[in-house]
C-alpha cells in the first residue's frame, strides 16, 4: 500500500496568537498616523475664534508630498525647539524621545510631556518669495498689499502712545521657508517671537489640518 503524505496542523501558537493581531494593529495605526492623517486638539487660544481649546482637528499629510503650502492654509509643525537655533541650544529634545512622549498610550498613561516635543498649529500667511510687512496691531501687508484676514478679530492693542507689545516684521521669505501666525494675534507665540528667526522651514510642517469633527455642533472643514 503507497504511503499518504499527511500534513499536519502545527496546532496553536499562544505567543502569535495574542501578539500578532496587537502587533499588526499597531504597526497599521503608526503608518497611518505617520504618512497619512492624524487626529490632533487643540490647547491654547493662539487659533481663536475660529479654533477653540480642546477642537478635535484631523491633519492630513499627503498634500504636501506634491505641492508646498499655500496663504491661508492651516498648518501643525514641529515646535520650534526643533528648527530654531537659539532655542534648540537652550533645549534640544531626540527624534526618538519625541516619537515616545507624542505615543498617545506614553503620554496619557504615563502622563510624560516634553515642551520640545510639542507640535504646533498656525495659519501660513506668506510663502516662499512674499515681501511680508506684519505692523504692529498684527496686520499682514503682502507684496504692499494689506491682506483680508476674515479670521481675525483680535489684534494686538497699542497705548496712548502708539507702542504694542507685538513685534513687528518686514522681511522677504527666503525659499521653502514660511510665515505663520495664530489668528488671535495678541495671544500667540508665532514667528514674531521666535529668536532664532521669523520664518518655519517647509520641512517641518507635519501636515494640514482640514476637518474639525468634535465638537459636533462645529463639525465641518477648516476653509483658508
Amino acid at each position: 500500500m503507497p504511503r499518504q503524505n499527511i500534513l499536519k496542523n502545527p496546532g496553536p501558537n499562544p505567543f502569535w496568537d495574542f501578539w500578532a493581531p496587537i502587533i499588526l494593529t499597531f504597526s497599521l495605526y503608526i503608518g497611518i498616523r505617520h504618512y497619512i492623517a492624524e487626529a490632533r486638539y487643540i490647547p491654547s487660544g493662539s487659533m481663536l475664534p475660529g479654533l477653540q481649546v480642546n477642537d478635535r482637528l484631523l491633519i492630513e499629510k499627503l498634500s504636501f508630498l506634491r505641492r508646498p503650502p499655500r496663504r491661508g492654509e492651516i498648518v501643525v509643525f514641529n515646535s520650534p525647539y526643533a528648527f530654531d537655533r537659539v532655542l534648540a541650544s537652550r533645549k534640544a529634545s531626540s527624534k526618538i524621545r519625541c516619537a515616545l512622549v507624542n505615543f498617545p498610550l506614553i503620554s496619557i498613561v504615563l502622563g510624560i510631556r516634553d515642551p520640545a516635543c510639542d507640535a504646533y498649529i498656525k495659519r501660513v500667511v506668506a510663502v516662499s518669495g512674499d515681501k511680508v510687512l506684519v505692523n504692529s496691531r498684527g496686520e499682514v501687508f503682502l507684496n504692499g498689499v494689506l491682506k483680508k484676514e476674515p479670521y481675525v478679530t483680535n489684534y494686538c492693542p497699542s497705548d496712548l502712545r502708539g507702542i504694542s507689545s507685538c513685534k513687528r516684521l518686514d522681511l522677504k521669505v527666503p525659499d521653502r521657508h514660511v510665515l505663520v501666525l495664530g489668528d488671535n494675534r495678541n495671544n500667540s507665540w508665532d514667528g514674531r517671537f521666535w529668536p532664532g528667526g521669523a520664518f518655519l522651514p517647509e520641512d517641518q510642517i507635519v501636515g494640514r489640518a482640514f476637518w474639525r469633527f468634535w465638537p459636533i455642533k462645529r463639525l465641518g472643514f477648516l476653509v483658508p
